[in-house]
């Protein structure tokens, strides 16, 4: 397996998050952790890439490494890209500049800049202009280009449709069937479930922390009362 959270607890501060997530993501696989707003999507995310959240029990491997009390820098050199729901642009800077960033990490990787200019044409159109004055889908686009050029093994993309304009939306949907097309590995948060069964393998539900249903895409559709009881979706 790539990955694997086994019994993963996280905390900010003295507020827990995490209590015992885990999860397996394999090779080309792209699995989706889904649930409400406040459910633990993101932490488990962040603890992944030891991000704001501290894991204070439990492991996090990937490809065979323990990733507990690494730095964010050290996880992203080891292959995970990780692009936060907030994408964490440099405003300042130029969309051509914000792709020359990563390639402090690794020179020759398969990701050029070409590459991710095929995959969201608009950062082609808008070399030369500032990242604090892009879209937010824009801005999305560039985010998950500047972390492709780190050439991960494995993706985490959190809510990466939250708040696009629709076709905007679409645009980056069509990107990650490509990626996973191409074999790539990813771990999604996300809400909007037609989505999810548009890109996952498979599908981990979280509530207050905890996993509380783990299946494929099929699986889940069969099993009604987990998108009642934890989505307030109706069957």
């Amino acid at each position: 397996m790539m990955l694997e959270l086994e019994g993963v607890e996280g905390a900010y501060g003295h507020a827990r998050a995490l209590h015992g997530i885990g999860l397996v993501v394999d090779e080309g696989e792209v699995v989706c952790i889904v649930g409400r707003n406040g459910a633990g999507k993101t932490s488990t995310l962040r603890s992944i890439v030891q991000d704001i959240i501290t894991v204070t029990g439990g492991h996090v491997r990937f490809r065979g490494e323990d990733l507990v009390g690494l730095g964010p820098h050290e996880v992203v050199r080891r292959g995970i890209g990780y692009v936060p729901e907030d994408r964490r642009v440099f405003a300042n800077l130029t969309v051509t500049e914000n792709l020359t960033v990563p390639r402090s990490f690794e020179a020759g990787g398969h990701w050029t800049q070409a590459r991710v200019e095929e995959l969201f044409p608009p950062l082609a159109e808008f070399r030369s202009r500032l990242a604090g004055n892009l879209s937010g889908g824009q801005q999305q686009m560039l985010s998950i280009a500047r972390s492709l050029l780190t050439t991960p093994r494995l993706l985490l993309l959190d809510e990466p449709h939250e708040g696009l304009a629709p076709l905007v939306a679409r645009s980056v949907v069509e990107a990650i069937g490509n990626l996973k097309s191409l074999g790539v590995s990813m771990l999604l948060s996300e809400q909007q479930l037609h989505l999810v069964h548009e890109t996952a393998d498979r599908i981990y539900v979280v509530d207050r922390g905890r996993v509380v249903f783990s299946g494929t895409v099929a699986e889940f559709d069969r099993d009604e009362e987990v998108a009642r009881r934890y989505l307030m979706v109706a069957g």
